[in-house]
């Protein structure tokens, strides 16, 4: 939750720049408009940053406090009402001080030429024109309805254009976040998997050391060993979200060596590993979901059967085949596959992996076989 708070206060920052940045340049104009031969005529620039200021206060408003307290509280009716009546006194001030406090200045004569090596020389407004001088035309003002509509119409554009901006910034949020809470969510759900994973793989080893007490005990107290270190395995190993190739498959061979005093020489087992284990780093019990199915459906006490585990490392992926035998007696079985569901399995690689895996489950008659290829990544922790 803190990195949601924190990535929400980065997203106000950029917001804030963006909006200062806009606004910087749109400053700008009047100083470059009114540049002519190397001189500024800063009483107009002032005039329009005046007039533009005021254009910056109703965004300001209607982007920063009426939308998001009155629009995105679905109350149109005063959204409306503060807004116009917002934009009314804001435009009164501005006619107010383009009419009464900042006229128009009355045109100048321009400079006389008194020839070479001298100064040209400032006629006054009283001087007479130069001979052949016409003075332009002064041209009509604009009466204060045309000066009202004009800076409505303005305002009216900045508040669409405020409004917009609001409500693409509030979806861009709330887009975000969704997709947080949607990876807190996954994350949660990988765990409450775990836990359920742990309990049924529990069940199957004590069921299969019960078995054993009767029958060797010096079976069942290596078999209680056995299982002590997969439970510290459990505890402690996969608490990270990650753990060691190595130890992953130390974690598989134990179990599938549990499993296997269970049962009789009519079900073959094998395991395939890599001799020379490298050193990288892979989320914890992957595999074991799909390993626990294959003991549940495919091995019978009275027929021949199999499971097959193999697990290879192939450039920057880890490609992991288990197969087992497909019992007629067991055609019935759960759809679902697994004891979590192929679906939660499907969404916990989606979370791990994004669209960077492989998963592939086919059957005949005879066999079942399932087919995960995940990635290998350097120095990366995994979502969860």
């Amino acid at each position: 939750m803190k990195y949601i708070q924190a990535k929400s206060s980065n997203f106000k920052v950029v917001e804030i720049s963006v909006v200062a940045m806009i606004w910087l340049g749109i400053f700008s104009i009047p100083f470059f408009q009114n540049r002519m031969f190397n001189t500024i005529d800063w009483g107009k620039v002032v005039g329009e940053w005046i007039r533009m200021f005021s254009f910056l206060v109703i965004f300001i408003l209607n982007a920063y406090i009426f939308v998001p307290q009155i629009l995105f509280r679905k109350k149109y009716v005063s959204y409306i009402t503060a807004t116009l009546a917002a934009v009314l006194i804001i435009i009164g001030i501005i006619i107010t001080i383009q009419i009464f406090i900042i006229p128009p200045q009355p045109l100048t004569m321009p400079r006389m030429d008194l020839g070479p090596g001298m100064p040209p020389m400032e006629l006054g407004s009283k001087m007479p024109a130069p001979m052949g001088f016409r003075a332009p035309e002064q041209p009509e003002s604009k009466s204060i309805f045309m000066t009202f509509t004009d800076n409505l119409i303005i305002s009216i554009l900045v508040v669409a254009a405020g409004t917009s901006f609001k409500m693409l910034s509030q979806w861009l949020k709330e887009e975000d976040r969704r997709i947080d809470m949607e990876k807190e969510q996954l994350k949660t759900e990988i765990a409450l998997l775990r836990h359920q994973v742990s309990p049924h793989f529990f069940m199957n080893t004590l069921n299969n050391i019960h078995a054993l007490v009767d029958i060797n005990t010096e079976t069942a107290k290596d078999a209680i060993i056995r299982l002590s270190t997969l439970m510290r395995y459990l505890l402690y190993d996969t608490a990270h979200g990650q753990t060691s190739l190595k130890k992953e498959i130390e974690f598989i061979e134990s179990y599938i060596t549990l499993m296997q005093l269970r049962f009789s020489e009519k079900v073959k087992i094998s395991i395939d590993v890599p001799k020379n284990i490298p050193d990288i780093q892979i989320p914890p019990m992957l595999f074991i979901s799909f390993l626990e199915n294959a003991f549940k459906h495919g091995v019978s006490y009275q027929a021949n059967s199999f499971v097959d585990f193999k697990l290879e490392v192939a450039e920057d992926h880890l490609n992991c085949v288990i197969k087992n035998s497909k019992q007629r007696v067991k055609e019935n079985f759960d759809k679902s596959y697994s004891g979590i569901g192929l679906t939660n399995i499907r969404k916990s690689l989606e979370l791990l992996f994004a669209k960077d895996y492989t998963l592939n489950i086919s059957e005949n008659d005879k066999a079942f076989e399932v087919f995960l290829t995940i990635p290998i990544y350097d120095n990366k922790m995994y979502s969860h």
